[in-house]
């Protein structure tokens, strides 16, 4: 398979994941989910009252989800595979790269090819 001309970039902190497809030649986006997205808010809100505090708002189910999300909207925009930055998902915590592996499958059960992710080692 060659290589695919779109760019899957993750911006993840502690309190949200965004996941977002590039073109890497102008930088612009072809399509984009986030945990900041109304659906998960009232998700959001019942984690930040919880005691005690775990380590992240969003897990593998909201990661999975942002990748269902994220498959469709790439498949309605007619995308149907998307490279990662191997690098940087290899330099990545454990406790990340474990909750990512859900979005990437998510991403490929909707139909659209991950280049790169079965090449990652799941902690």
């Amino acid at each position: 398979m060659e290589t695919p001309s779109h760019l899957l970039r993750l911006v993840l902190s502690c309190r949200k994941i965004t996941a977002q497809v590039t073109l890497p030649r102008t930088e612009t986006i072809v399509a984009m989910a986030s945990s900041s997205e109304q659906e998960f808010v009232a998700q959001q809100r019942t984690r930040l009252g919880r005691f005690p505090r775990s380590r992240s708002e969003w897990d593998a189910r909201v990661a999975a989800r942002i990748g269902e999300k994220l498959g469709l909207r790439l498949k309605e925009a007619g995308v149907s595979a998307v490279q990662i930055d191997l690098a940087e998902e290899l330099s990545r915590p454990p406790h990340y790269r474990r909750s990512l592996a859900s979005l990437f499958g998510s991403i490929q059960r909707a139909g659209v090819h991950v280049a790169g992710a079965e090449k990652l080692q799941w902690p």
